[in-house]
Order: C-alpha cells, then structure tokens, then sequence
C-alpha cells in the first residue's frame, strides 16, 4: 500500500537542499585508519548470532548457503567504509532458518525501531559495492541518527512516525554535554520517536531550521515532527536536558502544542515546485524509468498537478 503523499511532504524539503561537501566525502571514505583491519564476525550459532545483533545499534549480517557467491566479497568491501556498523557472515543452517532465512540473503537489524531489512537473492544476485554501500547508508538508523540528504531517506522510511530533532551547532562548546543527554533522553523513547541531529553550522541544513520557522537566536532548540498528519511543534532556546526532551516528546504524545500550526501541504509543496514527488522505494538505486528521476537511491515519479 502506498503511503500519502503527506508523509513525504518534511522528507521532499529537506531533499531539496544538496549534499553538503563535508557529508559528501563523510560517506565516500572509508576507514582506513592505522591498525588491523576489520573483519566481518563469524557467527556459529543462533545465540552467538543473537548476541551480536543485541549488542550494537546496527548491524549487517550476510546469511549465505554459498561463500563463492560475489555477495561475500563485496560484503568484505563494506567493513572498513562503515565503522559504526557491525559485520558478520553466517552460514549455520539453523542461524538462517531462526532468522527466516531462505536463501542468500544480506540482513540489516536496527535496534532503534527493531527492523530487520533484507536483500534477497533476487536483489543481491548483481550486487555491488555502491548499490549496498547505498543500503547501509540510507538505512543505517542510531539511537541518535544525524541528519543529512542520504539518513532522510530511511528515516521517512521507518516505521516509527514522530521525529524529534535536536537543531544545533555541532562547534559550540556545549555539544559533547548536549549530546549526552540526548542520547539518555532517546532510550526513554526508543520505539516510539526518532531522535535526530541536525547541525545548525551547516549552511546546507538551513532549510530544516526555516521549515520549523526556527531563527539562528532561537537555538539550540527542539522540533518534533509527525510524517502521518505533518504534525509539529517547536521548543525554541532550549536547556538540552534529559527532563526537557522528555517532558517536550510526552506533551507532543498527550497532544499538547507549544505552537499550534498544522502544515498546508499544497502550500508546501508549491514552494518545492510545481508537482508532486511519488516516492517508490528502490534502496538499490537501479536506474529510473521515463519520468523519473533518482534521489538517494529512491525512484521519485514526476506527477504534474495544479496545485
């Protein structure tokens, strides 16, 4: 069932801005630091397997009945690119079969909202690294994701409808404190809300502080936002403290508005320009079709309407 076109209306602003050149080279390098390099973790066993997937916030498993398969190789490739992913392979039949395995198969679990994706043997037949290093990226979600053009994509893509947003500057003296206290703040909502940074130091993001009608004196600050019904609210000038976020995310859940404002998605979207985005989920980024261009990885249809 396709989703509303409201749910992407938030998403389809913030794709408008370019990947800034700092994100850009952020997801292009890999981690080719001093020191051994990584390896993907063998997974003998169910409980081993279990163990692993509990113990970070996101991992990538390669469930293979064959290891000669290029999947395995390219898999490998991906290690070093993503350091705050975990890797591992398993071949365990009965690893496969507690994990609803079928064939060769590439898993992602996220702890955030308890997802399992998987890439099938149709889809990783003719894998390669740039179409799954596009899987990780788009839908590698932390407990705090930081936003940018590429995290957008999955977190619209998330089962999980309300997003709370943390918009500061990643160089003011009190980030590292800040940080903290959000990230306790996210566990208490871990489920329920998407706990996301922005960098308000970033030029390319100054579109998601205007869409919240948020001015660089009113910050640091928290907006929360609801892809079902574009929903949102703001608390600007904000104390970042575990009490704060909580009692700002409870009152949003309990229906309490600090600003009380429901978007007009016409109006949104004439300001993106004059068409609807129908988004069709495409995380390998295989090339588009006649009227259809490609954003992260995401087949977007052209819809010409008035508006």
């Amino acid at each position: 069932m396709e989703a509303p076109p409201s749910r992407f209306m938030f998403l389809l602003f913030l794709l408008t801005c370019e990947l800034a050149p700092e994100v850009a080279a952020e997801v292009e390098k890999s981690s080719d630091g001093p020191g051994a390099a990584r390896e993907p973790t063998w997974l003998a066993d169910v409980p081993a397997a279990m163990e692993f997937i509990a113990a970070t916030e996101v991992a990538v498993i390669g469930f293979f009945e064959d290891l000669e398969i290029p999947a395995v190789s390219t898999l490998h490739s991906m290690v070093q690119k993503f350091p705050g992913v975990s890797f591992g392979i398993s071949t365990d039949s009965e690893v496969l079969t507690h994990y609803n395995i079928t064939g060769n198969t590439i898993c992602l679990f996220r702890l955030v909202d308890n997802e399992q994706l998987n890439l099938e043997d149709e889809d990783i037949a003719g894998i390669d690294a740039t179409k799954l290093s596009n899987f990780i990226e788009i839908n590698s979600l932390h407990m705090v994701t930081e936003y940018n053009p590429v995290t957008a994509v999955g977190l619209f893509n998330s089962v999980i409808q309300i997003h709370l947003l943390l918009i500061m500057n990643k160089a003011s003296p009190e980030y590292e404190e800040n940080m903290q206290r959000y990230q306790k703040a996210a566990k208490l909502f871990q489920g329920k809300i998407l706990f996301i940074l922005v960098d308000s130091g970033m030029k390319e993001n100054g579109k998601a502080i205007s869409f919240f009608k948020l001015k660089e004196s009113q910050l640091p600050a928290l907006a929360i936002y609801r892809t079902v019904d574009d929903e949102w609210d703001t608390l600007p000038t904000v104390e970042v403290s575990v009490e704060h976020v909580q009692n700002f995310c409870d009152g949003f859940l309990r229906g309490k508005l600090l600003v009380s404002v429901r978007l007009q998605v016409k109006q949104v979207v004439f300001f993106l320009y004059p068409f609807y985005f129908l988004l069709k989920k495409n995380p390998l980024g295989s090339e588009s079709g006649d009227g259809q261009m490609l954003i992260n990885g995401y087949q977007v249809q052209l819809d010409r309407r008035n508006v």
